[in-house]
């Protein structure tokens, strides 16, 4: 979390600003550049190596140059910058509402940040290995008046202000006669960012969305148009241009959303990818997704084999550093967050994932859950039920024992930092421990294939070889020669 005489400050030039028509001017970038160099430096209770605050330093850094740049290019219209400067900055990232802060004084621990909701299971396309193909319901709909009770509940129980939208395709969300165009015009508190295909944002869309002003779509891609088609379909690539074009011209801002596996790994980080996604088109992010073999079949040979994990790894933070790209990796980029945030872990950062039936389980990647959110309503409790169930406990207390809780020098490795992925066996053990169920057949599935279990824990002692040597020279000994300052 910022320092709050840092949010303070960036409240005000935030109010100052959000009239203009770039609000993240340099002159600004360069004091908020200042102020956060000098508040990271000296809010380290924990003694967190030096290189994971340089790290949060340089995401920072690209997030805003990114922003700016986007200002600029004309790509945020107006109610998408009244939304960003008026919910996802002010009330989501600088105020932090009074009822995040009210929960920390209750219960000792911060409430999860934000909340990740797949409302439908419903798809136009059927993408090769996709995760949400490994529930069996393929068709569930999440009720809207639980849906709408989530987006209220989060707020008002935790204070949250940000939710992701998943799926199956979002933009084919319909219950009762709502849309979810509907449901982001009902709740203009919350900013949304909604993964999607793209293929439904034609103009008419895209303009709503522009009006909406709430809302960021992330673009699913895996490369240029044959890689894209040969996963997603003939001529998903060219509707997915024109998305982008309908987007650009509503002034709505968007990014694209990459799962990198073996096949696709050096066309991901080529420079032809970056710069025809960046400048060509317009994105202003990149979310980029490992493959997680956890969908239709469970191929472990197309994971990233540990050497082109780290090729990505550097890839990913020298794009961060050097050309200040807003690209997150949700494993390579784990320092910042200071690793997991599954079961609503972190210190205020988590999450929790709701699927399109009600299931809660801690994770998108993680297809295991003790609670039902239609359930527990049904039974008169709420979402901290879920939140203090003994399995979201139980995965927090690994996230704080594997880094949190460590003395300096001792920190657990932040380039492997997934406990379904990166320390499988000590996840099968909460699983095994707390009697949490699979969410269906194929996580049942894995639960009973041996092989499966060998082949993911002999990944783990194979990336660990890739990277702790890394993880040492990079983050651990320089603890133990003196401290740095951020460059």
């Amino acid at each position: 979390m910022a320092h709050p005489n840092l949010l303070s400050w960036l409240e005000g030039q935030a109010l100052r600003l959000g009239a203009s028509s770039n609000p993240i001017n340099s002159v600004v970038r360069r004091g908020i550049k200042k102020r956060i160099r000098q508040e990271i430096m000296s809010n380290n209770p924990f003694g967190f190596p030096q290189q994971v605050l340089q790290d949060k330093y340089d995401m920072a850094v690209a997030i805003l140059d990114s922003a700016s740049s986007a200002f600029d290019r004309g790509i945020i219209g107006p109610a998408a910058g009244d939304r960003i400067m008026n919910v996802l900055l002010q009330q989501g990232f600088l105020k932090k509402d009074p009822r995040h802060e009210a929960f920390l004084r209750r219960h000792g621990i911060y409430p999860p940040g934000f909340m990740v909701i797949s409302p439908t299971m419903r798809c136009n396309l059927a993408c090769r290995d996709c995760y949400a193909g490994s529930h069996m319901a393929v068709a569930d709909t999440l009720p809207c008046d639980v849906f709408s009770r989530i987006l209220e509940e989060k707020h008002a129980l935790w204070g949250s202000h940000f939710t992701v939208i998943s799926g199956g395709e979002p933009f084919m969300y319909e219950d009762s006669g709502t849309t979810i165009l509907d449901v982001f015009a009902a709740h203009p508190d919350q900013y949304f960012l909604v993964y999607t295909n793209g293929t439904l944002l034609d103009r008419a869309a895209a303009a709503r969305l522009g009006e909406l002003g709430n809302v960021t779509p992330a673009i699913s891609v895996e490369g240029f148009e044959d890689l894209t088609d040969a996963r997603r379909g003939t001529g998903t690539f060219g509707r997915i241009r024109e998305a982008m074009e309908n987007l650009r011209a509503a002034g709505v801002p968007f990014g694209i959303s990459t799962t990198v596996s073996r096949r696709n790994v050096d066309t991901i980080i080529s420079d032809a990818f970056v710069d025809f996604f960046f400048e060509e088109q317009g994105c202003v992010y990149q979310w980029i997704f490992q493959y997680m073999p956890i969908g239709r079949g469970r191929v472990l040979r197309d994971m990233l084999e540990p050497d082109q994990r780290m090729r990505l790894y550097d890839d990913t933070w020298r794009r961060i550093r050097k050309q200040k790209r807003f690209i997150a990796d949700f494993w390579n980029c784990g320092s910042i967050s200071d690793g997991c945030i599954a079961a609503g872990g972190g210190n205020g950062d988590g999450y929790l994932y709701i699927t399109a039936d009600g299931t809660i389980s801690p994770c998108v990647f993680n297809p295991f859950t003790t609670d039902n959110v239609i359930e527990l309503y049904e039974r008169g409790f709420d979402l901290d039920t879920a939140y203090f169930s003994r399995f979201f406990e139980a995965v927090r207390t690994w996230q704080r024992g594997y880094f949190h809780e460590r003395l300096p020098g001792e920190h657990g490795n932040l380039i492997a930092p997934c406990p379904i992925r990166d320390h499988h066996a000590d996840m099968r053990e909460i699983i095994d421990r707390c009697g949490a169920r699979p969410l269906d057949g194929f996580a049942a599935d894995a639960l009973e294939d041996r092989e499966y279990y060998d082949g993911m824990c002999a990944y783990n002692r194979a990336f660990d070889i890739a990277s702790a040597g890394r993880w040492r020279s990079d983050y651990l000994e320089p603890e133990m020669q003196g401290s740095r300052a951020l460059r």
